[in-house]
């Protein structure tokens, strides 16, 4: 897998920076982006920048390579994953509380409406 997803000696930096660092900061811009009504086309344009910013923090802590494509593309997909799973939590968390006359959760991800009773 090294040279494919992650260019660090260690499968366990390519872990700890973009899939817990840059996993939580998707998260919690998924998360901002849900709870202030923003449409989800946003999640993918604010997931460019910190996908930079995560490719950034393996190249100045980790001598990694900072402008390659490749890496970049690797990264901006975990975030904007993760940035669209909290998207999607915080959208049905949102839903079901502040219209629970009208929805019920379906799952973590998804909310439905309530039947007729």
């Amino acid at each position: 897998m090294q040279g494919l997803l992650y260019e660090e000696p260690s499968a366990w930096l390519f872990i700890l920076v973009t899939v817990v660092l840059g996993g939580w900061a998707a998260w919690m811009t998924g998360r901002a982006l849900a709870l202030t009504w923003r449409p989800f086309w946003q999640v993918l344009l604010w997931s460019l920048p910190l996908g930079l910013a995560v490719r950034f923090i393996h190249y100045a802590l980790f001598e990694g390579t900072f402008l390659s494509l490749h890496f970049y593309l690797v990264d901006l997909v975990i975030v904007t994953a993760i940035a669209s799973l909290g998207y999607r939590y915080f959208r049905a968390r949102q839903m079901t509380r502040q219209y629970g006359w009208l929805y019920e959760r379906a799952g973590p991800f998804s909310w439905r409406e309530k039947a007729q009773a």
